[in-house]
């Protein structure tokens, strides 16, 4: 995996680091699609990954889009509208796409900033865990631009329509404390401890049956725009083929033998 993205694999957990701390982990970069797509197809294709952790390197989770870029109307923001349309979707869209296709629990430990695109790219994760030091802001407005990566769709989703909508039409920022009050984030932890956090949240989920874990994920990333009746249908598809997996047998007995089940994925 390129410098720019690394990507570590641990047992059952997976972790994405955004590698360009000097600058504050900017996103959005030429070839930025195609890395993030490359890794989320990798941990796809991993039956043995149960769990992803999201963070940046250095003191920044991300700091959103490389404005130096934008001023200079160089790389992904160069040439006419239609040409940074399409960069866009095959750039950035395609890293927004890549992260919410991810098919197991997507944790993200937001160590510093994360604005901008940087706060949308954690508002695809499953959930946040924050340190003390992160603060949160979808700034787009303050440098003439909108929420141009799925930002209106996403934000409203995790904090709801009044506070994503003041967030956005003031620019304003917030601390990790306001976060954890407003839902962004389900906890804040000192900044030395964040990813002790991170892996034993992650430690907990990769204790689930695999497969099941992958189609709960599905059906509460449906369950956000399918109709009630559509997410019924797709539980009983889903439960019909979870009640003949091995691990569900074994987590029976499991249960009733009042021991961890050893869930193997078959």
């Amino acid at each position: 995996m390129s410098e720019a993205l690394l990507l570590e694999v641990d047992g059952a957990v997976a972790t994405l680091t955004i590698n360009r701390p000097e600058a504050r982990n900017p996103l959005g970069h030429d070839g930025d699609g195609e890395l993030f797509a490359k890794a989320a197809d990798r941990i796809n294709a991993d039956r043995g990954i149960r769990a992803v952790i999201l963070t940046g390197a250095g003191k920044a989770f991300s700091a959103g889009g490389d404005l130096k870029a934008m001023r200079e109307r160089a790389g992904s923001f160069a040439g006419p509208g239609v040409a940074i349309r399409e960069r866009y979707r095959t750039g950035i869209h395609r890293l927004v796409r890549a992260l919410w296709g991810i098919e197991v629990p997507l944790i993200a430990a937001v160590n510093g900033p994360a604005i901008g695109l940087g706060n949308d790219v954690a508002c695809l994760a499953d959930t946040r865990i924050a340190s003390d030091t992160a603060i949160f802001g979808a700034t787009f407005l303050k440098i003439g631009l909108i929420p141009g990566d799925g930002g209106a769709w996403l934000l409203p989703k995790v904090i709801g329509m009044a506070r994503a909508s003041e967030l956005l039409y003031t620019g304003d920022t917030i601390d990790a404390p306001t976060a954890l009050s407003w839902g962004l984030v389900s906890k804040v932890v000192p900044g030395e401890r964040l990813m002790d956090e991170a892996h034993a949240l992650a430690q907990k989920i990769t204790r689930q049956p695999p497969d099941v874990l992958r189609m709960t994920k599905r059906l509460l990333r449906e369950g956000q725009s399918a109709s009630f009746d559509m997410i019924m249908e797709l539980s009983a598809a889903m439960q019909s083929l979870a009640h003949h997996t091995e691990d569900h047998a074994e987590a029976v007995n499991a249960f009733f033998e009042k021991r961890p089940g050893n869930f193997k994925g078959r």
